[in-house]
């Protein structure tokens, strides 16, 4: 990201106080505890006015900030929060991306977020975002992994889980359903919407087909339905429709609305839905609402206010709430999307809230910045080309992948499906293609897939994906991780976490072994290295405070190995470390030409090799695997010879059309 310029003198958000007086009132939770799932159903359904979920804690900075936000920031305003927001519904506050980030990108341990913040925030139910048979994950996991795990967050302080499917899969569904349910949660099933109930030239999303699919989900028993609407497309009319027609088939199931306020109409679109009947909605702190975040928790308690819909929220309460996060915005402006306004585009392109940002990271990455405004139609394409599906992960990482493929390689619908033998399209979308995240509504798109699967023999997955897979052995995986890590380092909510980002997790405990706890950084520093004669002080643990002055940071030599002088509490430190920036000028690639040489089809990083020099292949047989952020293309060959050169090695990054193979 872009440096934040910073003194590093102390941190830059401080903890919220609550005003003195201020008390909570036990909270919605105590209801849920006491009278359990249903109990709390039929709380919601009698409760006078209407009910708020706030996503700040998760969806609204995923959405906006590219889940960049550590526990530090959530830590510091969860007790005022407790008192603040007693009467929502919900705090939506881990699921979706932040399990991945935390160990990702913020070296964190996601349960310990879990954890901390229950402990902090007990009168509030806390909510979060389980994809199905997909748990927290891209992939489909063991069946004992999603119940494993459900378990695992519920005993750690999940009370609601919001059960989706990317493709509203019934199947896949169904065992998110169960598995939350069989933890002991009130399960919300939720469907994802797509398309418009209010216009019918919209195609197959209109009203009959999410009645269907509401009606099956309350057969599952959840209990509550919710409207998933990933991109900001529910207009105010189709959410009267829609939540009035639910309403009218289901008078005893709580409803609630989700949407993304990326047109700018999303207040407008909840405040209808609550006079057709819903019984909650989401909203964010007015300082991390808006845009692709979700809409104004101000702007919806200060409507309601005095009405029959009165929220019960304390306005001048939330006040704070929004000064403090406005300031804890400012220190995460590196991730920022640069999106200054609403888009009222998104009825045409659909891109989700939360992937509208890192789409357009990625595209930044691919060097396809200033083919934004392509992407965004391409992505309405690449939508098409795939049968138009719900987009919501993981199905919206595949019309990503393929928008920016088709960027990258100039191509139109009709050239992808006449070149669909030969492309070498993102590893996603074979996968989705084959059946590997189920099966979307109204089937696959053909001839495009039997194209795709013929041209790469692979045969299409009947049923739901996960069913076949065998049991996950967490005391294998236990014994192995604590062999290489130590017994001491891992425990139970390490080996869940293994099993669902294998390689995430272990990457993470080796940076950790290397670099220790970073989480105790102060968030500016975290973000933006310390420059010579910078000082800084923070609290290592209770009572532990550390003074740290950078001295100086010696020329590199020619292997990148730089020497760094600092100071802890006075003390002088010496410490080698490896700059790895610097890159000799002679590893300039050069292009491939010719068909009998292989070159990379977009910037990325070779993350796989699946062939040596003086191997026979095929044509169209994988050479190497390449992977530019989350997306993973397999490179095949050219031409049918005998491997005479490998280019690359594993982990080197490369240019579009730098050579990788050549075939003899």
């Amino acid at each position: 990201p872009t440096k934040i310029t910073s003194d590093h003198g102390v941190d830059m958000t401080k903890k919220l106080i609550l005003p003195e007086g201020a008390t909570s009132t036990g909270g919605m939770r105590k209801i849920l505890l006491e009278q359990g799932p249903e109990g709390y159903a039929k709380a919601v359904r009698e409760h006078k006015g209407l009910l708020l979920m706030d996503t700040t804690w998760r969806d609204a900075h995923q959405s906006l900030l590219a889940t960049r936000m550590r526990t530090k920031e959530l830590e510091r305003c969860a007790e005022y929060t407790n008192t603040a927001l007693a009467n929502a519904f919900s705090l939506e506050m881990w699921g979706g991306a932040t399990f991945d980030v935390a160990m990702r990108f913020l070296h964190e341990c996601p349960w310990e977020r879990l954890e901390s913040l229950r402990e902090k925030t007990p009168d509030i139910p806390f909510q979060m975002l389980l994809r199905g048979a997909n748990a927290v994950g891209y992939t489909n996991y063991p069946d004992n992994v999603v119940h494993k795990f459900c378990k695992q967050a519920h005993a750690s302080g999940i009370d609601i889980f919001r059960v989706f499917d990317s493709l509203n899969y019934l199947d896949n569904l169904k065992l998110g359903v169960d598995a939350a349910g069989a933890a002991g949660g009130f399960v919300e099933g939720a469907m994802s919407y797509t398309g418009n109930v209010a216009d019918p030239t919209k195609g197959k999303y209109n009203l009959e087909y999410y009645m269907k699919l509401a009606d099956e989900l309350v057969d599952m028993g959840v209990h509550s339905l919710a409207i998933k609407d990933m991109a900001g497309l529910l207009t105010p009319a189709a959410a009267k429709q829609l939540v009035g027609a639910l309403r009218e088939q289901h008078p005893n199931t709580p409803i609630h609305v989700h949407t993304h306020d990326t047109p700018g109409t999303g207040v407008a679109s909840m405040i209808a839905a609550a006079e057709a009947g819903a019984d909650v909605v989401d909203v964010a702190i007015d300082a991390m609402s808006g845009m692709t975040s979700q809409p104004s928790m101000g702007a919806m308690v200060s409507m309601l206010a005095g009405t029959e819909a009165d929220t019960g929220i304390d306005k001048s309460l939330v006040a704070g709430l929004n000064t403090y996060w406005e300031n804890v915005r400012n220190v995460y402006l590196p991730f920022e999307s640069g999106q200054l306004s609403g888009s009222s585009d998104v009825y045409e392109h659909e891109i989700p809230g939360g992937q509208y940002t890192n789409l357009l990271y990625q595209s930044r990455q691919l060097g396809l910045t200033d083919k934004w405004p392509e992407i965004k139609r391409k992505y309405a394409e690449a939508n098409m080309v795939l049968g138009d599906i719900p987009k919501v992960t993981p199905s919206s990482k595949v019309v990503g992948d393929l928008a920016q493929f088709m960027v990258a390689q100039n191509l139109n619908p009709q050239q992808v499906e006449d070149q669909a033998e030969t492309l070498a399209f993102p590893q996603s979308v074979v996968e989705f293609l084959r059946g590997e995240i189920g099966i979307p509504p109204g089937g696959f798109p053909e001839p495009l897939r039997t194209k795709v699967l013929k041209s790469r023999g692979l045969e299409g997955i009947d049923g739901r994906p996960g069913a076949s897979l065998p049991d996950y052995n967490f005391e294998e995986a236990e014994k192995l991780l604590k062999e290489k890590f130590g017994a001491k380092f891992i425990d139970d909510k390490d080996v869940l976490s293994h099993a669902l980002y294998p390689n995430v997790f272990t990457e993470w405990k080796e940076f950790e072994s290397i670099y220790g706890e970073v989480s105790k950084l102060p968030t500016d520093l975290f973000l933006s290295p310390m420059k010579e004669n910078d000082e800084v002080e923070f609290e290592l643990s209770p009572g532990r405070r550390v003074i740290i002055k950078l001295l100086s940071i010696t020329p590199p030599r020619d292997d990148g190995q730089r020497t760094v002088t600092f100071e802890i509490n006075g003390e002088r430190w010496l410490m080698p470390v490896t700059d790895m920036s610097v890159a000799s000028e002679a590893n300039v690639r050069r292009k491939a030409s010719g068909p009998n040489e292989v070159g990379s089809p977009m910037p990325g990083v070779i993350v796989n090799l699946k062939v040596k020099e003086g191997d026979i292949v095929t044509e169209g047989e994988p050479l190497a695997t390449l992977s530019a952020m989350k997306m993973e293309t397999v490179i095949p060959a050219s031409t049918s010879g005998v491997v005479k050169h490998i280019a690359v090695n594993i982990g080197d990054k490369v240019d579009g059309d730098d050579l990788l193979v050549e075939i003899e």
